[in-house]
């Protein structure tokens, strides 16, 4: 089990090239379509989490799904096959990159993969959507963050667009809101 946790992650390191957001689809064809490890709900609960938590969103999903199916052995080998690709192919760029980096056929080509990556992020952001909006709660908390991170700048105070107040505000939203109170006895 051990070995199959670490190819699975390890075909999806190599699979995946734009960062978090973009393994959206890849995860969801691998861990919840073909392996039955996780289910959506899992994954935005992970992704949530990675959120809130220093590291890689991915290295972070990665531990927390290998620790789920083999404890802390699968979660050190999950992360292992998800970096190992990266940090390979890191390194060969770093080698060839000065050489290269100024020839304008690279120009050309990082516009074409900016936009696939732009598409793969806008395909995780509508199944993002239809996991997240289940009710008015959700757009209102969704519709105030939005607003404020697209605020013009000068209009807020920049310390109101920093990403982690933001998250940490719409945690303490999502406990107002969606806490369950308690029933009345009769």
């Amino acid at each position: 089990m051990l070995i199959e946790v670490f190819l699975v992650f390890l075909k999806i390191g190599v699979s995946t090239f734009g960062g978090g957001y973009t393994m959206i689809p890849i995860v969801e064809r691998e861990l919840i379509n073909k392996k039955g490890w996780i289910n959506m709900d899992e994954v935005m609960e992970y992704y949530t989490i990675a959120q809130i938590t220093p590291g890689i969103i991915m290295v972070n999903l990665s531990t927390f799904v290998g620790y789920k199916k083999k404890g802390i052995l699968g979660g050190i080998i999950a992360t292992l096959g998800v970096v190992l690709p990266g940090a390979i192919i890191i390194i060969a760029a770093a080698l060839f990159i000065s050489n290269l980096a100024d020839r304008p056929i690279f120009f050309h080509i990082f516009a074409g993969i900016r936009i696939a990556v732009c598409a793969l992020i806008a395909d995780t952001v509508i199944k993002l959507a239809k996991t997240v909006f289940k009710d008015i709660k959700s757009i209102i908390i969704y519709i105030v963050v939005f607003g404020i991170s697209v605020s013009p700048s000068g209009l807020l105070p920049v310390f109101l667009k920093s990403p982690v107040l933001l998250v940490l505000a719409s945690g303490l939203a999502g406990l107002l809101f969606f806490r369950q109170k308690p029933e009345a006895k009769p």
